[in-house]
């Protein structure tokens, strides 16, 4: 099953940097093709080593002590153990919106964020379900695969908008021809969407793992069951509470991979740019791991 995971993701992430390269080569030959396939080397590095301190910042995120927040200290120091991981450090973000997740560039420097709205929201034993599923993902590296796939998408992004300027001006000075012209155009307009969309197949996929883990790192898949439940329903309360009140989205759609529910989740072809499975799907799951485990599942 990692096997499978482990390339699947491979796969998604060649081909990120492949739609890069593609951009690059439509605009300047081999040479741009090469300059491109460092340029995301690079950003995936610096996107990657500096993960936690960026998301601190654009997240307002305060790292606490122990006597700060002894049970939430508790209980990630507990399951630490029983995944074999360092204890991470530990941050609150001072938001009503109930979420939680893990940055950091590897095991050794992890950092296991959670909001205030979360900690009112969820019971002990949810929590535990939910901090167990955020420390599976930094036993699994998710971390760095997300970060990665991250700045990837970032990067096709924001290529594609020059892209289409540069084409523009190529075409105008002759140095392009009318072929490559139409074909940089075309991938400016779909690459961006298409990256958009492999990141968010590796996240939804590597979720299921993450749940998986947390429910028998906690030992109660029945209780990260139920704190999705109230995380789904709390979101979409607050999302609608937003849209009536007119005031911005929640959080930040460039940071919905690290969450353990997606603000930004659609219907229909919408899905496919949702960066986590729809509850329902992840439930049943849940309800397969529990069955395994040989305990009860009252959903």
């Amino acid at each position: 099953m990692k096997l499978v995971l482990f390339l699947r993701t491979a796969f998604m992430m060649g081909l990120l940097t492949g739609v890069l390269m593609a951009m690059g080569y439509l605009l300047g030959g081999a040479r741009w093709m090469t300059y491109m396939f460092w340029f995301a080397v690079g950003m995936s590095f610096l996107s990657f080593w500096y993960s936690d301190q960026l998301v601190i910042k654009m997240m307002k995120a305060r790292i606490v002590s122990r006597d700060e927040a002894p049970e939430l200290y508790e209980i990630v120091e507990k399951l630490s153990k029983r995944a074999g991981l360092p204890m991470p450090k530990i941050a609150i973000i001072d938001d009503p919106t109930p979420n939680a997740f893990a940055t950091g560039r590897n095991t050794k420097h992890a950092l296991v964020t959670v909001t205030t709205g979360i900690l009112e929201l969820l019971d002990r034993d949810e929590l535990e379900g939910v901090l167990g599923h955020e420390l599976t993902h930094v036993r699994n590296h998710d971390i760095l695969v997300g970060t990665i796939a991250g700045a990837l998408t970032g990067a096709v992004v924001y290529i594609a908008y020059v892209t289409k300027y540069l084409a523009f001006f190529k075409a105008i000075f002759g140095d392009l021809s009318l072929d490559r012209f139409i074909y940089a155009i075309l991938i400016a307009i779909t690459a961006p969407i298409a990256a958009i969309i492999i990141r968010s197949a590796i996240s939804r996929r590597r979720e299921f793992a993450a749940d998986e883990g947390g429910a028998r790192l906690s030992g109660k898949p029945w209780a990260l069951a139920s704190a999705l439940l109230k995380l789904d329903e709390a979101v979409k309360k607050l999302q609608k509470e937003a849209e009536v009140k007119k005031k911005k989205p929640l959080g930040n759609p460039g940071l919905a991979h690290l969450f353990i529910v997606n603000h930004f989740e659609g219907e229909g072809v919408s899905q496919l740019f949702a960066t986590h499975p729809p509850t329902e799907q992840r439930i049943e799951n849940l309800r397969k791991v529990a069955k395994d485990m040989g305990v009860e599942f009252p959903y």
